[in-house]
């Protein structure tokens, strides 16, 4: 299965500056729950945003364009296909994690979505690209916990392609 995960704000902010722009430990944990022992799928951009840091437990994909890009303890993959011929023989999960570009790339192949929404605005300059919501069913929302560490109001939505 492929999937997107991500987290943005109420007007689509994903990131800024190659970072997240907010801190929201419930959503860490939840990507971590999504992805750990499965395959995440991330541009060249992102993953520097991550210091270079493969994420641990999990097959990190890299897409990039240049030939040349070379990480320790990832994938470097160069095209769609080169990502889609990996999942389909995958037994685990493949989740497309950003950023904007790599999301638009697998619009048309994706089965899942995973979104975390923060009722809040944020500064950012990296947006989640337009999705056709018609296209979609809402299977599954969750409403995070807000406490000390947990400042935004947010909520955990599951969607489905519709058949």
């Amino acid at each position: 299965m492929i999937a997107f995960l991500w987290a943005q704000d109420k007007n689509g902010v994903i990131g800024y500056k190659g970072t997240l722009p907010w801190y929201l430990p419930n959503d860490l944990k939840f990507f971590k729950q999504m992805t750990i022992n499965n395959a995440v799928v991330m541009g060249r951009k992102t993953f520097e945003g991550m210091n270079k840091r493969p994420l641990p437990d999990r097959i990190n994909i890299i897409l990039t364009t240049d030939p040349n890009y070379q990480a320790d303890g990832v994938k470097i993959m160069h095209s769609r296909e080169e990502v889609l011929d990996f999942a389909k023989d995958y037994s685990g999960d493949t989740l497309i994690t950003g950023g904007a570009n790599v999301f638009s790339f697998f619009m048309d192949d994706v089965d899942v979505l995973h979104r975390t929404i923060i009722e809040g605005e944020f500064e950012g300059d990296t947006f989640i690209p337009e999705i056709d919501w018609t296209k979609w069913k809402l299977e599954k929302t969750e409403e995070g916990i807000l406490d000390d560490r947990n400042k935004y109001p947010h909520i955990f939505e599951t969607f489905a392609r519709k058949k």
